[in-house]
């Protein structure tokens, strides 16, 4: 049956497509749904497919819109799976491991129409779906949501595994990761924890990524320097070939506010001198307790810097995550009494949620408060805004050491930072450096810009298999 299919791949002269295998998380497929615009926008003729795999819980309306006709989703059957916990982790990953059989069917299905050309699958998916490109000799590309500097501790990662005993977490050292800079060793991501319930899973991704046909990461060259070359030279796998590299970033979701629907936030930012908002939010999953968020309202009124906060619900009792977002935060509740009436003038507390990459376009917004998100990072980057890194989970705290010690796009975040950001020497320094990323990012993805250049070098690599 197999062979049949390979020479229908090989041999049918039939329209050119390739797959997009994104993992069931929001933050991962937009980016991936940028990057096949960003394709067709270079080679009009490809069609692209782009498999959704959607977890129990989640709607499978979630795909970003309005897109070209010539992507196409294909939404995989449900897999019914009781979460073991209120933690989404080991539920997706049990998600990916039992969407191969419908994948590759999917991929055949596909093959019956077009001549497939390859299949870009995210970096959580490619243990699974790499034993199906293999059996169908079809070129499988990683991809990577992620900074370059995070892409190399992955691939670094059997390599220091190998060299300590103790968890990382353990350790109380600096670390020597090639393509990134000194790392704390608490500050690496939890999953790369010994004992963590996700290690062997991400220690069996890292495994697997030297086995891509190539590496897709969302960032560009001027970002990040160091990784570049340091991936590059082969020093984050000594013991394999490394797989070329390809930054085809930043991919950001452009979206617009106008007419009657312009938000209540930007309304306000419209009344504000320029520069001189701070914006406080902290991803779709970030939350923090009634005590942080009471904290936080303290440290901003003191401060006496403007400033639009995203408020969201302290999470459920034994979550660390804030899952369900379906149910406004009460303000005044959780907030210290009397704040919202005496920092009208200056501050705008929103609930829940509000459109970032028009909040920080803005004019009037000076600085960024984040998780350090990747996506909320690119965001900024390419707005010019400085931030202030306030990791929450995930790979976070890795990503604010590449920000600050690395990038230099950003400060720690510490108690009176929020000041320091808005009006000072050192936070001048970030904000120049801030903009001066901007600029880079409209070079590199600019005709004749890297990421441009990337691109094309990916699509001929492709071909030529």
């Amino acid at each position: 049956m197999y062979t049949l299919c390979l020479l229908h791949f090989s041999l049918s002269p039939m329209e050119e497509a390739i797959v997009i295998y994104p993992a069931p998380m929001l933050t991962h497929l937009a980016p991936l749904v940028e990057f096949a615009k960003l394709l067709l926008t270079q080679h009009p003729s490809l069609s692209i497919h782009i498999l959704i795999a959607t977890l129990p819980s989640q709607p499978s309306s979630t795909v970003p819109s309005p897109v070209p006709p010539s992507i196409i989703f294909h939404y995989l059957p449900t897999v019914d799976l009781l979460p073991t916990s209120t933690d989404l982790d080991p539920l997706f990953f049990d998600v990916i491991r039992l969407r191969n059989p419908d994948v590759r069917r999917t991929l055949l299905t596909i093959s019956n129409n077009y001549t497939l050309n390859a299949i870009i699958v995210d970096f959580f998916c490619t243990s699974a779906a790499f034993e199906v490109a293999s059996d169908l000799n079809l070129p499988a590309y990683s991809f990577l949501p992620t900074a370059l500097g995070a892409a190399a501790c992955l691939l670094y990662l059997p390599t220091l595994c190998n060299k300590f005993t103790q968890s990382f977490q353990h350790l109380n050292v600096l670390l020597d990761i090639p393509g990134a800079p000194p790392i704390p060793s608490a500050d690496m991501p939890p999953t790369t924890f010994k004992g963590n319930k996700l290690y062997d899973v991400f220690l069996d991704i890292a495994t697997n990524l030297p086995r891509s046909t190539g590496i897709i990461v969302d960032t560009f060259e001027y970002l990040e320097p160091k990784s570049f070359k340091e991936i590059n030279d082969g020093l984050c796998l000594p013991d394999y070939p490394t797989p070329p590299l390809y930054c085809i970033g930043p991919l950001i979701v452009n979206t617009t506010v106008d007419g009657d629907g312009v938000p209540q936030c930007i309304k306000w930012l419209d009344s504000q001198p320029s520069k001189s908002v701070v914006f406080l939010c902290f991803g779709s999953l970030g939350s923090f307790s009634v005590q942080q968020l009471k904290d936080i309202a303290v440290g901003l009124e003191r401060s006496g810097e403007r400033f639009l906060w995203i408020v969201r619900n302290p999470p459920l009792e034994n979550q660390s995550l804030n899952i369900d977002t379906k149910i406004d935060p009460d303000l005044k509740s959780l907030l210290p009494p009397g704040f919202l009436e005496r920092t009208k003038e200056k501050g705008l507390v929103v609930k829940s949620w509000a459109p970032q990459l028009a909040v920080l376009n803005h004019d009037s917004v000076g600085g960024f408060v984040t998780h350090c998100g990747w996506n909320s990072v690119l965001e900024s980057v390419c707005a010019g805004v400085p931030m202030l890194a306030w990791p929450l989970y995930a790979e976070q705290r890795f990503n604010r050491v590449l920000m600050v010690e690395e990038m230099k796009i950003a400060l720690p975040m510490v108690e009176k930072r929020v000041k320091e950001l808005m009006g000072s020497k050192e936070g001048d320094s970030v904000r120049e450096r801030a903009l001066a990323m901007k600029h880079a990012a409209k070079v590199a993805t600019s005709e004749g810009g890297s990421t441009r250049i990337a691109l094309a070098k990916l699509v001929e690599s492709w071909k030529q298999k």
